[in-house]
């Protein structure tokens, strides 16, 4: 009995192993979005849908749209769902690459403290559930690339926490832009445990000023963060011989 018992198992966690998980899981929803014919804007199935129909977890499709978010590719809004982003190589080529770290920045300043108001008034225990789920991806980066993905989730999840999509439209071009080659090259020139953790310490600032709804704290805290960033970004650009 115990033979037969075993030699039924085997295949099926050999089916389990082969298993698409992680990032070949997500290439795959990707894969299967770009067949049915979605395109940027276009809401994605549900994690329960996409899991029978991808014969996986709920988990592992959680985890694979963890990776997909991460990396710009798709965006959660509470309430409403999971939909399809645009994928910034695809564009015209250079579309991205002729925008520098200081204008980047001069549009971070004008969009992401005057977002906080409205994410006082708006944001329900769901966002906050998502922005600390982009901390503590943050906290557990292993590599300056990852953190780089979860510190674009994370400011990303507090626009989003505004529930104005004309907000998250027009901030997606300030995202479009920090996908971009002169942009990532800055950030890897730039990377350190150190600043990590700084980063991390302001995110979290800024957090439990919006959990306590205290604008003037929140907007603070956004500023100092983004003052700090453009100062290394910046810096580190007048330094760097050739450039």
């Amino acid at each position: 009995m115990t033979r037969a018992t075993n030699t039924a198992a085997a295949p099926l966690l050999s089916q389990a192993e082969n298993r698409p998980r992680g990032s070949d899981l997500a290439a795959l929803i990707l894969s299967e979005c770009e067949r049915a014919g979605s395109t940027a804007g276009s809401r994605l199935p549900t994690e329960r849908q996409l899991a029978a129909s991808l014969g996986v977890t709920r988990s592992a499709v959680r985890h694979a749209l963890d990776v997909l978010e991460a990396a710009g590719r798709v965006s959660r809004e509470v309430g409403r769902g999971t939909f399809l982003r645009g994928d910034p190589a695809a564009g015209p080529a250079g579309a991205n690459n002729d925008i520098g770290p200081a204008g980047v920045m001069d549009a971070r300043d004008l969009i992401e403290p005057h977002v906080l108001p409205l994410v006082i008034a708006n944001a329900t225990v769901r966002d906050f559930e998502e922005i600390d789920r982009t901390l503590a991806g943050g906290a557990g980066a292993a590599t300056g690339e990852e953190f780089e993905a979860w510190d674009f989730a994370f400011h990303h999840a507090i626009v989003v926490a505004s529930h104005n999509h004309l907000l998250v439209r027009m901030y997606a071009a300030i995202e479009a832009a920090r996908q971009g080659q002169l942009w990532g090259n800055l950030k890897r020139r730039n990377d350190s445990i150190e600043r990590r953790a700084a980063y991390q310490a302001d995110h979290r600032q800024i957090v439990d000023a919006l959990r306590v709804r205290e604008l003037d704290l929140a907007t603070d805290a956004t500023r100092t963060h983004l003052e700090r960033v453009r100062l290394n970004l910046l810096g580190a650009l007048e330094s760097a011989p050739g450039d």
